[in-house]
Protein backbone atom coordinates (compact mmCIF):
# COMPACT_ATOMS: atom_id res chain seq x y z
CA UNK A 1 0.00 0.00 0.00
CA UNK A 2 1.14 3.16 -1.20
CA UNK A 3 0.93 6.17 1.32
CA UNK A 4 0.98 9.83 -0.52
CA UNK A 5 2.25 12.48 1.57
CA UNK A 6 0.77 16.47 1.96
CA UNK A 7 1.94 17.41 -1.61
CA UNK A 8 -0.29 14.92 -3.26
CA UNK A 9 -2.74 16.11 -1.84
CA UNK A 10 -2.58 19.31 -2.42
CA UNK A 11 -2.09 18.76 -6.05
CA UNK A 12 -5.38 17.94 -6.22
CA UNK A 13 -6.80 19.97 -4.38
CA UNK A 14 -5.51 23.35 -6.28
CA UNK A 15 -5.88 21.88 -9.19
CA UNK A 16 -9.41 23.20 -9.90
CA UNK A 17 -7.71 27.03 -9.07
CA UNK A 18 -4.97 26.17 -11.22
CA UNK A 19 -8.29 25.43 -14.12
CA UNK A 20 -9.85 28.45 -13.00
CA UNK A 21 -6.83 31.10 -13.81
CA UNK A 22 -6.18 29.30 -17.17
CA UNK A 23 -9.92 30.34 -18.30
CA UNK A 24 -9.86 33.52 -16.96
CA UNK A 25 -6.05 34.37 -18.77
CA UNK A 26 -6.38 32.46 -21.90
CA UNK A 27 -9.07 31.85 -24.48
CA UNK A 28 -11.64 28.72 -23.48
CA UNK A 29 -10.24 26.22 -25.52
CA UNK A 30 -6.28 26.42 -24.72
CA UNK A 31 -7.92 26.72 -21.21
CA UNK A 32 -9.69 23.64 -21.67
CA UNK A 33 -7.21 21.62 -23.35
CA UNK A 34 -4.49 22.60 -20.82
CA UNK A 35 -6.46 21.55 -17.72
CA UNK A 36 -7.13 18.01 -18.66
CA UNK A 37 -3.67 17.46 -20.49
CA UNK A 38 -1.60 19.39 -17.67
CA UNK A 39 -4.02 16.82 -15.36
CA UNK A 40 -3.00 13.90 -16.76
CA UNK A 41 0.83 14.90 -16.97
CA UNK A 42 1.33 16.33 -13.61
CA UNK A 43 -1.09 15.14 -10.51
CA UNK A 44 0.12 12.31 -8.80
CA UNK A 45 -0.94 8.25 -9.62
CA UNK A 46 -3.36 6.39 -7.44
CA UNK A 47 -4.24 9.33 -5.17
CA UNK A 48 -8.08 10.21 -4.25
CA UNK A 49 -10.24 11.85 -2.15
CA UNK A 50 -13.08 9.89 -1.44
CA UNK A 51 -16.71 10.87 0.29
CA UNK A 52 -19.14 8.18 0.64
CA UNK A 53 -21.59 7.84 -1.99
CA UNK A 54 -19.77 9.57 -4.73
CA UNK A 55 -16.83 8.35 -6.92
CA UNK A 56 -13.01 9.06 -5.49
CA UNK A 57 -11.77 12.88 -6.81
CA UNK A 58 -8.24 11.77 -8.19
CA UNK A 59 -6.02 12.34 -11.47
CA UNK A 60 -8.93 11.67 -13.85
CA UNK A 61 -12.22 13.37 -12.18
CA UNK A 62 -10.46 16.57 -10.93
CA UNK A 63 -9.36 17.98 -14.18
CA UNK A 64 -12.80 17.09 -16.02
CA UNK A 65 -15.01 18.27 -13.61
CA UNK A 66 -12.83 21.41 -13.16
CA UNK A 67 -13.04 21.58 -16.72
CA UNK A 68 -16.90 21.68 -17.10
CA UNK A 69 -16.67 24.35 -14.27
CA UNK A 70 -14.47 26.85 -16.49
CA UNK A 71 -16.36 25.99 -19.48
CA UNK A 72 -20.19 26.76 -17.88
CA UNK A 73 -19.15 29.84 -16.12
CA UNK A 74 -16.60 31.65 -18.15
CA UNK A 75 -16.31 30.40 -21.88
CA UNK A 76 -18.28 31.52 -24.30
CA UNK A 77 -21.22 29.15 -25.57
CA UNK A 78 -21.00 28.10 -29.58
CA UNK A 79 -23.50 27.30 -31.46
CA UNK A 80 -24.75 23.76 -30.78
CA UNK A 81 -24.55 21.26 -33.56
CA UNK A 82 -27.60 18.55 -33.98
CA UNK A 83 -26.26 15.25 -32.70
CA UNK A 84 -26.62 11.83 -34.67
CA UNK A 85 -28.67 8.92 -33.81
CA UNK A 86 -25.48 7.17 -33.35
CA UNK A 87 -23.91 9.05 -31.09
CA UNK A 88 -27.14 9.13 -28.93
CA UNK A 89 -27.45 5.49 -29.01
CA UNK A 90 -24.05 4.57 -27.96
CA UNK A 91 -24.27 7.50 -25.41
CA UNK A 92 -27.34 5.71 -24.21
CA UNK A 93 -25.86 2.43 -24.08
CA UNK A 94 -23.20 3.69 -22.05
CA UNK A 95 -25.14 5.25 -19.64
CA UNK A 96 -27.82 2.22 -19.25
CA UNK A 97 -24.91 -0.53 -19.41
CA UNK A 98 -24.45 -0.41 -15.56
CA UNK A 99 -28.33 -1.06 -14.36
CA UNK A 100 -28.68 -3.88 -16.86
CA UNK A 101 -25.54 -5.36 -16.01
CA UNK A 102 -26.47 -4.81 -12.07
CA UNK A 103 -30.21 -5.94 -12.48
CA UNK A 104 -29.06 -9.30 -13.77
CA UNK A 105 -25.78 -9.64 -11.20
CA UNK A 106 -27.64 -9.59 -7.92
CA UNK A 107 -27.21 -12.71 -7.66
CA UNK A 108 -23.43 -13.73 -5.46
CA UNK A 109 -20.81 -15.48 -6.92
CA UNK A 110 -20.00 -18.94 -5.40
CA UNK A 111 -16.22 -19.57 -5.91
CA UNK A 112 -15.14 -23.32 -4.81
CA UNK A 113 -12.20 -23.64 -2.86
CA UNK A 114 -9.83 -25.97 -0.88
CA UNK A 115 -11.66 -24.78 2.48
CA UNK A 116 -15.08 -25.24 1.11
CA UNK A 117 -17.02 -22.28 -0.81
CA UNK A 118 -16.76 -18.78 -0.61
CA UNK A 119 -18.80 -15.94 -1.75
CA UNK A 120 -18.52 -12.67 -3.70
CA UNK A 121 -21.83 -10.60 -3.47
CA UNK A 122 -24.14 -9.35 -5.71
CA UNK A 123 -24.11 -6.10 -7.30
CA UNK A 124 -27.57 -3.99 -7.24
CA UNK A 125 -28.90 -0.77 -7.95
CA UNK A 126 -26.67 2.08 -5.51
CA UNK A 127 -23.81 0.00 -7.87
CA UNK A 128 -25.24 1.14 -10.90
CA UNK A 129 -26.09 4.49 -10.18
CA UNK A 130 -22.49 4.57 -8.80
CA UNK A 131 -21.26 3.26 -11.74
CA UNK A 132 -23.19 5.29 -14.04
CA UNK A 133 -22.14 8.97 -12.13
CA UNK A 134 -18.29 7.70 -12.81
CA UNK A 135 -19.41 7.16 -16.54
CA UNK A 136 -20.68 10.31 -17.01
CA UNK A 137 -17.22 12.11 -15.44
CA UNK A 138 -15.71 10.09 -18.11
CA UNK A 139 -17.20 11.25 -20.73
CA UNK A 140 -17.51 14.72 -19.43
CA UNK A 141 -14.14 15.81 -21.78
CA UNK A 142 -15.62 14.17 -25.02
CA UNK A 143 -18.89 16.20 -24.46
CA UNK A 144 -16.70 19.53 -23.94
CA UNK A 145 -14.46 18.66 -26.64
CA UNK A 146 -17.22 18.37 -29.30
CA UNK A 147 -18.75 21.61 -27.94
CA UNK A 148 -15.79 23.88 -27.74
CA UNK A 149 -13.12 22.44 -30.09
CA UNK A 150 -15.01 22.20 -33.28
CA UNK A 151 -13.08 24.60 -35.22
CA UNK A 152 -9.92 24.05 -37.36
CA UNK A 153 -7.61 26.33 -34.65
CA UNK A 154 -8.73 23.92 -32.27
CA UNK A 155 -7.41 21.12 -34.16
CA UNK A 156 -4.45 23.07 -34.55
CA UNK A 157 -4.07 23.80 -31.26
CA UNK A 158 -4.51 20.42 -30.10
CA UNK A 159 -1.68 19.47 -31.85
CA UNK A 160 0.88 22.46 -31.23
CA UNK A 161 -0.14 21.83 -27.43
CA UNK A 162 0.20 17.76 -27.17
CA UNK A 163 3.90 18.70 -28.88
CA UNK A 164 4.57 21.58 -26.37
CA UNK A 165 3.94 19.09 -23.92
CA UNK A 166 5.78 16.45 -25.19
CA UNK A 167 8.65 18.87 -25.32
CA UNK A 168 8.16 19.89 -21.87
CA UNK A 169 7.84 16.64 -20.33
CA UNK A 170 11.02 15.03 -22.40
CA UNK A 171 13.46 16.57 -19.38
CA UNK A 172 11.69 14.61 -16.42
CA UNK A 173 11.72 11.66 -19.15
CA UNK A 174 15.18 11.76 -19.68
CA UNK A 175 15.91 12.49 -16.32
CA UNK A 176 13.79 9.19 -15.56
CA UNK A 177 16.24 7.42 -17.64
CA UNK A 178 18.87 8.14 -16.49
CA UNK A 179 18.60 8.29 -12.99
CA UNK A 180 15.49 5.40 -12.54
CA UNK A 181 11.99 6.49 -12.39
CA UNK A 182 12.20 8.17 -9.18
CA UNK A 183 10.22 11.80 -9.82
CA UNK A 184 6.66 10.25 -8.25
CA UNK A 185 8.44 9.30 -5.18
CA UNK A 186 10.43 12.12 -4.70
CA UNK A 187 7.59 14.66 -5.26
CA UNK A 188 4.45 12.39 -3.77
CA UNK A 189 6.20 9.98 -1.79
CA UNK A 190 5.61 6.75 -3.16
CA UNK A 191 5.84 4.96 -6.43
CA UNK A 192 2.53 3.98 -8.19
CA UNK A 193 3.13 0.82 -9.86
CA UNK A 194 5.57 -2.05 -9.42
CA UNK A 195 8.86 -0.80 -9.64
CA UNK A 196 10.73 -4.21 -11.59
CA UNK A 197 8.43 -3.21 -14.47
CA UNK A 198 9.74 -0.58 -15.64
CA UNK A 199 13.54 -2.29 -16.08
CA UNK A 200 14.59 -2.98 -19.38
CA UNK A 201 17.12 -4.22 -21.50
CA UNK A 202 19.57 -2.78 -19.02
CA UNK A 203 18.11 0.22 -18.68
CA UNK A 204 15.04 2.29 -17.39
CA UNK A 205 11.55 3.17 -18.77
CA UNK A 206 10.54 6.82 -17.58
CA UNK A 207 7.36 7.14 -15.50
CA UNK A 208 7.31 10.62 -14.77
CA UNK A 209 3.34 11.01 -13.63
CA UNK A 210 1.35 8.90 -15.51
CA UNK A 211 1.81 5.61 -13.41
CA UNK A 212 3.75 3.50 -15.69
CA UNK A 213 6.22 3.45 -18.72
CA UNK A 214 3.84 2.04 -21.26
CA UNK A 215 1.65 4.78 -20.97
CA UNK A 216 4.91 7.44 -21.20
CA UNK A 217 6.12 6.07 -24.36
CA UNK A 218 2.49 6.18 -25.66
CA UNK A 219 2.34 9.72 -25.12
CA UNK A 220 5.60 9.86 -26.71
CA UNK A 221 4.32 8.24 -29.60
CA UNK A 222 1.59 10.41 -29.99
CA UNK A 223 3.66 13.78 -29.72
CA UNK A 224 5.85 12.25 -32.44
CA UNK A 225 2.94 12.07 -34.75
CA UNK A 226 1.24 15.27 -33.63
CA UNK A 227 4.64 17.05 -34.63
CA UNK A 228 5.21 15.08 -38.07
CA UNK A 229 1.54 16.66 -38.54
CA UNK A 230 2.69 20.20 -37.85
CA UNK A 231 6.11 19.33 -39.84
CA UNK A 232 3.85 18.60 -42.62
CA UNK A 233 2.58 21.92 -42.35
CA UNK A 234 5.63 24.01 -41.89
CA UNK A 235 4.02 25.00 -38.67
CA UNK A 236 6.75 26.30 -35.84
CA UNK A 237 6.19 25.13 -32.15
CA UNK A 238 7.67 28.25 -30.37
CA UNK A 239 9.55 29.35 -32.60
CA UNK A 240 11.09 25.86 -32.83
CA UNK A 241 12.02 24.47 -36.29
CA UNK A 242 9.25 21.52 -37.17
CA UNK A 243 11.60 19.10 -38.23
CA UNK A 244 14.12 19.54 -35.35
CA UNK A 245 11.21 19.02 -33.22
CA UNK A 246 9.65 15.62 -34.49
CA UNK A 247 13.33 14.37 -34.97
CA UNK A 248 13.87 15.18 -30.79
CA UNK A 249 10.85 13.88 -29.52
CA UNK A 250 10.88 10.60 -32.09
CA UNK A 251 14.76 10.23 -30.22
CA UNK A 252 13.21 10.97 -26.76
CA UNK A 253 10.30 7.68 -27.60
CA UNK A 254 13.13 5.49 -28.51
CA UNK A 255 14.94 6.01 -24.92
CA UNK A 256 11.61 5.22 -23.40
CA UNK A 257 12.27 0.99 -24.35
CA UNK A 258 8.15 0.17 -25.65
CA UNK A 259 8.55 -1.84 -28.77
CA UNK A 260 4.49 -1.02 -29.16
CA UNK A 261 5.05 2.25 -29.36
CA UNK A 262 7.59 2.37 -31.57
CA UNK A 263 6.10 0.63 -34.26
CA UNK A 264 2.66 3.15 -33.81
CA UNK A 265 5.45 5.85 -34.35
CA UNK A 266 7.50 4.46 -37.40
CA UNK A 267 4.17 3.07 -38.81
CA UNK A 268 2.20 6.29 -38.60
CA UNK A 269 4.45 9.05 -38.72
CA UNK A 270 5.88 8.41 -42.27
CA UNK A 271 2.02 7.47 -43.41
CA UNK A 272 1.31 11.01 -42.02
CA UNK A 273 4.12 13.22 -43.90
CA UNK A 274 4.18 11.06 -47.02
CA UNK A 275 0.65 10.63 -47.63
CA UNK A 276 -2.35 12.22 -48.56
CA UNK A 277 -4.82 12.76 -45.43
CA UNK A 278 -7.83 11.33 -46.98
CA UNK A 279 -5.53 7.81 -46.73
CA UNK A 280 -5.02 8.38 -43.50
CA UNK A 281 -8.34 8.49 -42.55
CA UNK A 282 -8.84 5.41 -44.50
CA UNK A 283 -6.19 3.55 -42.13
CA UNK A 284 -7.62 5.27 -39.13
CA UNK A 285 -11.04 4.07 -39.74
CA UNK A 286 -9.43 0.48 -40.32
CA UNK A 287 -7.63 0.63 -37.01
CA UNK A 288 -10.77 1.21 -34.94
CA UNK A 289 -12.43 -1.20 -37.12
CA UNK A 290 -10.05 -4.11 -35.73
CA UNK A 291 -10.24 -2.64 -32.54
CA UNK A 292 -14.29 -2.84 -32.43
CA UNK A 293 -13.78 -6.69 -34.05
CA UNK A 294 -11.19 -8.08 -32.13
CA UNK A 295 -13.22 -9.70 -28.90
CA UNK A 296 -15.26 -11.09 -32.32
CA UNK A 297 -12.00 -12.28 -33.73
CA UNK A 298 -10.48 -13.75 -30.19
CA UNK A 299 -13.27 -15.77 -29.29
CA UNK A 300 -13.46 -17.50 -32.79
CA UNK A 301 -9.96 -17.97 -32.86
CA UNK A 302 -9.49 -16.10 -35.85
CA UNK A 303 -7.06 -13.29 -34.28
CA UNK A 304 -3.31 -13.99 -35.52
CA UNK A 305 -1.55 -14.79 -32.02
CA UNK A 306 1.10 -17.31 -32.91
CA UNK A 307 1.83 -14.66 -35.36
CA UNK A 308 2.14 -12.45 -33.27
CA UNK A 309 4.39 -14.43 -30.37
CA UNK A 310 6.76 -15.44 -33.77
CA UNK A 311 7.39 -11.64 -34.47
CA UNK A 312 7.81 -10.71 -30.71
CA UNK A 313 10.24 -14.34 -30.29
CA UNK A 314 12.44 -12.53 -32.86
CA UNK A 315 12.78 -9.33 -31.18
CA UNK A 316 13.61 -10.55 -27.85
CA UNK A 317 12.84 -13.47 -25.33
CA UNK A 318 11.32 -11.00 -22.62
CA UNK A 319 8.62 -9.91 -25.45
CA UNK A 320 7.62 -13.03 -26.33
CA UNK A 321 6.68 -13.99 -23.39
CA UNK A 322 5.03 -10.89 -22.29
CA UNK A 323 2.74 -11.43 -25.08
CA UNK A 324 1.81 -14.98 -24.30
CA UNK A 325 1.10 -14.06 -20.99
CA UNK A 326 -1.03 -11.29 -22.26
CA UNK A 327 -2.86 -13.75 -24.73
CA UNK A 328 -3.36 -16.75 -21.85
CA UNK A 329 -4.71 -13.80 -19.46
CA UNK A 330 -7.36 -13.31 -22.61
CA UNK A 331 -8.45 -16.91 -23.21
CA UNK A 332 -9.19 -17.40 -19.27
CA UNK A 333 -10.66 -14.57 -18.70
CA UNK A 334 -12.85 -14.96 -21.82
CA UNK A 335 -14.00 -18.23 -20.91
CA UNK A 336 -15.26 -17.18 -17.52
CA UNK A 337 -16.75 -14.11 -19.12
CA UNK A 338 -18.47 -16.58 -21.81
CA UNK A 339 -21.26 -16.85 -19.43
CA UNK A 340 -22.33 -13.25 -18.89
CA UNK A 341 -20.86 -12.18 -22.03
CA UNK A 342 -23.37 -10.48 -23.17
CA UNK A 343 -23.59 -7.79 -20.40
CA UNK A 344 -21.11 -8.91 -17.94
CA UNK A 345 -20.08 -9.95 -14.15
CA UNK A 346 -20.70 -6.72 -12.72
CA UNK A 347 -17.60 -4.52 -10.32
CA UNK A 348 -15.62 -5.63 -7.21
CA UNK A 349 -13.74 -8.49 -9.25
CA UNK A 350 -16.67 -10.96 -9.95
CA UNK A 351 -15.12 -10.49 -13.37
CA UNK A 352 -12.02 -11.91 -12.36
CA UNK A 353 -10.52 -15.46 -12.00
CA UNK A 354 -9.06 -17.19 -8.48
CA UNK A 355 -7.75 -20.22 -7.83
CA UNK A 356 -8.58 -23.25 -5.14
CA UNK A 357 -7.01 -20.74 -2.52
CA UNK A 358 -9.09 -17.53 -3.24
CA UNK A 359 -5.98 -16.00 -4.54
CA UNK A 360 -6.99 -13.67 -7.32
CA UNK A 361 -4.68 -15.00 -10.94
CA UNK A 362 -6.08 -12.32 -12.79
CA UNK A 363 -3.92 -10.12 -14.70
CA UNK A 364 -6.65 -7.64 -16.69
CA UNK A 365 -3.71 -5.23 -18.93
CA UNK A 366 -6.13 -4.43 -21.90
CA UNK A 367 -9.18 -2.35 -21.27
CA UNK A 368 -11.09 -4.39 -23.48
CA UNK A 369 -10.99 -7.26 -21.72
CA UNK A 370 -11.72 -5.01 -18.58
CA UNK A 371 -14.85 -3.72 -20.28
CA UNK A 372 -16.17 -7.07 -21.07
CA UNK A 373 -16.20 -9.06 -18.19
CA UNK A 374 -17.01 -6.23 -16.21
CA UNK A 375 -19.94 -4.66 -18.56
CA UNK A 376 -20.10 -7.33 -21.22
CA UNK A 377 -19.97 -6.79 -25.27
CA UNK A 378 -22.88 -4.10 -24.64
CA UNK A 379 -20.81 -1.95 -22.43
CA UNK A 380 -17.69 -2.73 -24.52
CA UNK A 381 -19.26 -1.68 -28.24
CA UNK A 382 -20.90 1.51 -25.96
CA UNK A 383 -17.49 2.63 -25.12
CA UNK A 384 -15.46 1.49 -28.13
CA UNK A 385 -18.00 3.03 -30.11
CA UNK A 386 -17.82 6.69 -29.08
CA UNK A 387 -14.14 6.35 -30.15
CA UNK A 388 -14.88 5.01 -33.30
CA UNK A 389 -17.79 6.73 -34.28
CA UNK A 390 -15.63 9.90 -33.86
CA UNK A 391 -12.41 8.66 -36.40
CA UNK A 392 -15.72 7.65 -38.90
CA UNK A 393 -16.75 10.81 -38.51
CA UNK A 394 -13.49 12.37 -39.11
CA UNK A 395 -12.69 10.21 -42.42
CA UNK A 396 -15.59 11.11 -43.96
CA UNK A 397 -15.54 15.09 -42.89
CA UNK A 398 -12.19 14.70 -44.80
CA UNK A 399 -13.93 14.79 -48.13
CA UNK A 400 -15.33 18.33 -47.08
CA UNK A 401 -12.87 20.21 -45.86
CA UNK A 402 -11.53 23.09 -48.02
CA UNK A 403 -7.92 23.64 -46.65
CA UNK A 404 -5.01 21.61 -47.27
CA UNK A 405 -3.33 22.29 -43.43
CA UNK A 406 -6.92 21.58 -42.16
CA UNK A 407 -7.04 18.22 -43.87
CA UNK A 408 -3.37 17.33 -42.45
CA UNK A 409 -4.76 18.70 -38.84
CA UNK A 410 -7.96 16.40 -38.82
CA UNK A 411 -6.28 13.44 -40.47
CA UNK A 412 -3.67 13.20 -37.84
CA UNK A 413 -6.40 13.97 -34.99
CA UNK A 414 -8.00 11.10 -36.30
CA UNK A 415 -4.65 8.81 -36.66
CA UNK A 416 -3.94 9.59 -32.63
CA UNK A 417 -7.50 8.65 -31.77
CA UNK A 418 -7.40 5.26 -33.75
CA UNK A 419 -4.22 4.45 -32.48
CA UNK A 420 -4.94 4.98 -28.81
CA UNK A 421 -8.26 2.48 -29.64
CA UNK A 422 -5.67 -0.03 -30.62
CA UNK A 423 -3.41 0.50 -27.82
CA UNK A 424 -6.65 -0.22 -25.57
CA UNK A 425 -6.21 -3.78 -26.71
CA UNK A 426 -3.07 -4.36 -24.99
CA UNK A 427 -3.07 -1.68 -22.15
CA UNK A 428 -5.29 0.33 -19.95
CA UNK A 429 -4.32 3.40 -22.16
CA UNK A 430 -7.66 5.37 -21.52
CA UNK A 431 -7.29 8.84 -19.97
CA UNK A 432 -9.58 12.08 -20.23
CA UNK A 433 -7.34 13.29 -22.50
CA UNK A 434 -7.79 10.72 -24.72
CA UNK A 435 -11.50 11.35 -24.65
CA UNK A 436 -10.97 15.13 -25.11
CA UNK A 437 -9.21 14.27 -28.19
CA UNK A 438 -11.98 12.32 -29.67
CA UNK A 439 -14.60 14.79 -28.34
CA UNK A 440 -12.58 17.43 -29.97
CA UNK A 441 -12.54 14.98 -33.57
CA UNK A 442 -16.30 14.32 -33.56
CA UNK A 443 -17.16 18.26 -33.16
CA UNK A 444 -15.02 19.18 -35.76
CA UNK A 445 -16.33 16.38 -37.78
CA UNK A 446 -19.75 17.36 -37.22
CA UNK A 447 -19.17 21.27 -37.81
CA UNK A 448 -17.82 20.28 -41.31
CA UNK A 449 -20.52 17.72 -41.90
CA UNK A 450 -23.31 19.30 -41.09
CA UNK A 451 -21.96 22.53 -43.15
CA UNK A 452 -21.46 20.03 -45.94
CA UNK A 453 -25.63 19.20 -46.00
CA UNK A 454 -26.43 23.09 -46.18
CA UNK A 455 -27.65 23.69 -49.73
CA UNK A 456 -26.02 27.39 -49.32
CA UNK A 457 -22.75 28.66 -49.40
CA UNK A 458 -21.34 28.86 -46.08
CA UNK A 459 -18.44 29.43 -44.00
CA UNK A 460 -16.59 26.40 -41.59
CA UNK A 461 -14.07 28.29 -39.58
CA UNK A 462 -13.95 30.74 -41.72
CA UNK A 463 -13.21 28.80 -44.71
CA UNK A 464 -15.76 28.25 -47.72
CA UNK A 465 -17.80 25.23 -48.24
CA UNK A 466 -16.61 23.40 -50.98
CA UNK A 467 -17.76 19.91 -52.37
CA UNK A 468 -15.71 16.88 -52.47
CA UNK A 469 -12.65 16.50 -54.03
CA UNK A 470 -11.51 19.92 -54.44
CA UNK A 471 -8.51 21.88 -52.56
CA UNK A 472 -9.92 25.75 -52.85
CA UNK A 473 -9.22 27.30 -49.63
CA UNK A 474 -11.00 30.09 -48.90
CA UNK A 475 -9.27 33.48 -49.55
CA UNK A 476 -11.49 35.70 -46.46
CA UNK A 477 -9.72 37.50 -43.87
CA UNK A 478 -11.62 36.43 -40.81
CA UNK A 479 -10.06 33.02 -40.84
CA UNK A 480 -6.46 35.00 -40.90
CA UNK A 481 -7.82 37.20 -38.27
CA UNK A 482 -8.85 33.79 -35.98
CA UNK A 483 -5.39 32.49 -36.54
CA UNK A 484 -3.63 35.55 -35.79
CA UNK A 485 -5.44 36.03 -32.26
CA UNK A 486 -4.84 32.21 -31.91
CA UNK A 487 -1.04 32.40 -32.38
CA UNK A 488 -0.64 35.73 -30.44
CA UNK A 489 -2.87 34.58 -26.94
Amino acid sequence: MHTPNLIAYTALLIWPFISLVLFLTRPASQALIWTILGGYLLLPVGTSIKFEGIPPFDKNSIPSLSALMGCLLLAKKPSAKGWSIALVLLLTMLMVSPFITSELNGDPRVVDGVYGPWVIPGVGTYDALSATVGQFIVLLPMLLGRRFLQHSLDSEGLLRSLTVAGLIYSIPMLIEVRLSPQLHTWIYGYFPREFGQQIRDGGFRPVVFLGHGLLVAFFAATTVLASSALYKTQTRVKRLPPLGVAVWLSSVLVLCKSAGSLVYAAALAPLIVLTRPRIQGLVAAILVSVALAYPLLRTSHLFPTETILDVAGEISADREGSMQVRFDQETMLLQHAASRIWFGWGRFGRGRVYDEWGKDITITDGYWIILITSFGLFGFFAEFGLLALAVYRGARALYYVGSSSDRIHLAALALIVAVNTVDLLPNSSISPWTWLLAGALLGRADLVLSRAREPRRGTVSGQVAVRPGTDRQSSGTRWMIDRQHYIRS
